[in-house]
């Protein structure tokens, strides 16, 4: 076993784990923070991306150890005091959220590119191209973010 110390979401964190503990289930079944979803394992699809130290990281190609020490941010984390973000709120309604499994994955990987400044369209498109979404089509997507990127 390994000792971890960690914040997620604002939390402090001091667990012991496995050294092969993945980052995507250490936030899910030892956390309980399920809204870190997993899709493909192999880093593809995004469904499982989170922020460690402010930065877009697939959880599922990251072992826990690797994060010892720093921040990290889950889906869950995004709302603060119970209300959407404008990123959530976009995403609701051009209806860019239809099965959801996708979703977290998406929210984080956008709110990445936002913190980063006022994304032009070529630029969503280019971030969406390592994010998967099987219902949506990718155009509601790319027009919430475009809208949570003017407000």
């Amino acid at each position: 076993m390994t000792h971890l110390e960690l914040t997620v979401n604002g939390r402090r964190y001091r667990e012991e784990v496995e050294p092969r503990l993945l980052l995507s289930d250490f936030l899910r079944h030892t956390l309980g923070l399920t809204g870190t979803h997993v899709g493909c394992e192999h880093g593809v699809c995004g469904a499982c991306t989170v922020h460690v130290d402010g930065l877009a990281t697939r959880s599922c190609l990251t072992l826990a150890v690797q994060v010892d020490g720093a921040e990290v941010e889950t889906v869950e984390g995004l709302t603060r005091d119970g209300a959407l973000t404008a990123l959530q709120q976009a995403f609701h309604e051009h209806g860019a959220l239809q099965c959801g499994f996708c979703t977290p994955g998406m929210l984080m990987a956008a709110a990445d590119l936002l913190a980063r400044g006022r994304p032009t369209r070529e630029e969503i498109v280019d971030m969406l191209s390592g994010q998967i979404c099987r219902c949506t089509g990718y155009e509601p997507i790319v027009r919430a973010i475009e809208q949570a990127a003017a407000s």
